[in-house]
């Protein structure tokens, strides 16, 4: 299958899932940095980040590629 073939849907789907996984290895090296200079104040606020934002966006983002996958396997 050609890429010109993938419908809007599963491009936006692959796009947004790389840059959520770029967050959070992002995210991880700065909390091994952070735990590893002794900089601690900084693991609350990673652990709220990724509590409040990062898991409903995770969790939106697997219904959207969830949703891409069958519209793609129904073509």
């Amino acid at each position: 299958m050609n890429s010109n073939q993938d419908t809007l849907l599963f491009r936006f789907a692959s796009k947004s899932l790389k840059y959520f996984l770029l967050v959070l290895v992002g995210i991880a090296i700065a909390y091994v940095l952070s735990s590893g200079l002794g900089f601690l104040q900084i693991i609350p606020i990673l652990l709220y980040f990724l509590q409040q934002f990062l898991l409903p966006l995770g969790i939106i983002l697997l219904c959207l590629i969830t949703t891409a996958v069958i519209i793609e396997s129904l073509r």
